[in-house]
């Protein structure tokens, strides 16, 4: 598995001179397998790379890359949008979000004339409500939906300043150049959202004291209501809304106590910061990679095989 990771770190930062299409071209991507990876692309800030390593047979991730107006306003701002959404329990959450979350983005840029984290958070608030809207509607008919979830990491660059927003455990790693010593550090950029995490277990169990199994510890990993390792998410309905926790969805997602408010959260932890003249990369991957390296490993895998820009996986 860790070859298989490394082959996928090392395919996204593959140099110019090294290239090798099994299928398709460049401008579509290249496909290796469960593998599919674009080696190179031009962003309005520098290069892209990115890869999607399929885990399962249905494809439950989606990533994508942005650049240009990042507004529907000749005026700007412009920039380059980056998201990784790492779906669970189906496929739709993370469709869902790679459909309409930037343009949500773009339209509350459009109303603010500027990127801010303000208008990353209504972004995440207006994608969660379009997707509960798309709940109540299938319910009826397809109530499994409740289910349905992602993870949802973002990136922007937009006049010299960076911006990461994240709900979930997937994660963006900055690689930092040292000047004293040469070396490029790892960073971490985003908050994670993993019950596995003790603060998190602790936060998560301060805003429900009056639920003392809302984490429960199942088969030696930590849940939250047993059910889901991740406390702030896209979709995830039926930890959310009482209406959606009852029959026809499946017993093994219903709860036997009602609750009164969402376990879970979609509002994303953000951070904001001035690109830097030694900033060298940016690495914005789903667990799926960090479970098997460390920050540092994956910035030296990108390190060993230079090229500026950013990449995205799941």
């Amino acid at each position: 598995m860790i070859v298989t990771l490394m082959n996928f770190l090392r395919a996204c930062w593959r140099p110019s001179s090294n290239r090798h299409a099994r299928t398709g071209s460049d401008a579509t991507g290249r496909q290796d397998g469960l593998l599919w990876y674009k080696d190179t692309g031009e962003h309005v800030n520098g290069d892209f790379s990115m890869a999607v390593v399929q885990a399962n047979n249905l494809l439950e991730d989606q990533c994508q890359i942005e650049s240009g107006p990042l507004s529907f306003l000749d005026s700007g701002p412009y920039g380059t949008f980056v998201g990784v959404y790492d779906g669970h329990g189906g496929p739709e959450t993370a469709c869902y979000i790679n459909d309409n979350l930037f343009n949500h983005l773009k339209r509350f840029a459009s109303e603010q004339n500027a990127m801010s984290a303000d208008v990353l958070k209504k972004a995440y608030e207006a994608t969660e409500d379009g997707f509960f809207s798309i709940v109540t509607k299938q319910w009826p008919v397809k109530p499994q939906i409740a289910a349905v979830g992602s993870c949802c990491l973002v990136g922007v660059i937009c006049g010299g300043m960076l911006y990461v927003a994240n709900v979930g455990d997937s994660r963006a790693v900055l690689g930092k150049h040292v000047k004293a010593t040469g070396e490029v550090l790892a960073v971490q950029l985003s908050a994670e959202h993993n019950v596995s995490i003790e603060s998190v277990r602790k936060e998560l169990q301060s805003m429900h004291p009056e639920d003392r199994h809302v984490v429960v510890l199942k088969h030696s990993v930590w849940r939250v209501k047993g059910l889901i390792q991740v406390c702030r998410s896209i979709g995830d309905a039926y930890l959310k809304k009482q209406e959606f926790n009852r029959e026809p969805l499946y017993a093994k997602f219903r709860l036997r106590e009602p609750f009164n408010r969402p376990i879970l959260s979609s509002e994303p932890s953000i951070c904001v910061q001035p690109i830097q003249p030694h900033d060298e990369f940016l690495i914005f991957a789903s667990d799926g990679l960090w479970e098997h390296l460390t920050n540092q490993e994956a910035v030296d895998i990108v390190q060993s095989s230079p090229r500026s820009g950013a990449l995205g996986g799941s």
